[in-house]
């Protein structure tokens, strides 16, 4: 047995070997896809279904799921709309479930208002510990004040319309 003959003969193989694999990596780099570029085209799938729908047209582009999940408690009558009047005349709306609490709709509120933010291009941050000490939740003529009570207990409805009141300090 010639020892140099098999050791001539294996070289070629590895190199073969190195060859094949290079090839494969190159072959497989322009069929792979980068995470980024997966991303944009579900995107993409996403933006198209979302247009073509007739219940989901009018969602802005880069819907939450949350958003998605929203409409369509609001659709099956599972959530209501609640109007949130700003003191610079500002409305949101803001959609919670039927048996919301009233921090239930704070937190919707936080949502909605950061979300707008980030999609109007605002890097701005709210405090929100500073907003719920500094104002109330009216409606009615009520304060919202408890945050466990539920909406309805204070008669709030799809559609009903609150509004921010500064708080008075208690002495």
């Amino acid at each position: 047995m010639d020892f140099n003959s098999s050791a001539a003969s294996t070289q070629p193989d590895e190199a073969k070997v190195d060859n094949l694999s290079t090839d494969q990596s190159e072959d497989s780099k322009p069929g792979t896809m980068l995470h980024q570029e997966a991303l944009a085209l579900v995107e993409n799938g996403i933006t198209e279904i979302i247009k073509s729908d007739p219940l989901l047209q009018y969602l802005p582009l880069g819907v939450t799921l949350d958003e998605l999940n929203s409409l369509l408690a609001l659709e099956h009558g599972r959530a209501m709309t609640v109007i949130v009047h700003r003191a610079d005349n500002q409305k949101y709306s803001v959609v919670v479930e039927q048996k919301a609490t009233v921090i239930d709709l704070k937190k919707a509120i936080q949502r909605h208002v950061t979300l707008k933010l980030k999609r109007e291009g605002c890097e701005r941050t709210i405090s929100w510990r500073y907003t719920w000490k500094t104002y109330w939740l009216y409606y009615d003529g009520q304060k919202l004040t408890d945050n466990d009570k539920p909406l309805k207990d204070y008669g709030i409805r799809n559609n009903s319309e609150l509004s921010f009141v500064k708080r008075l300090k208690n002495k």
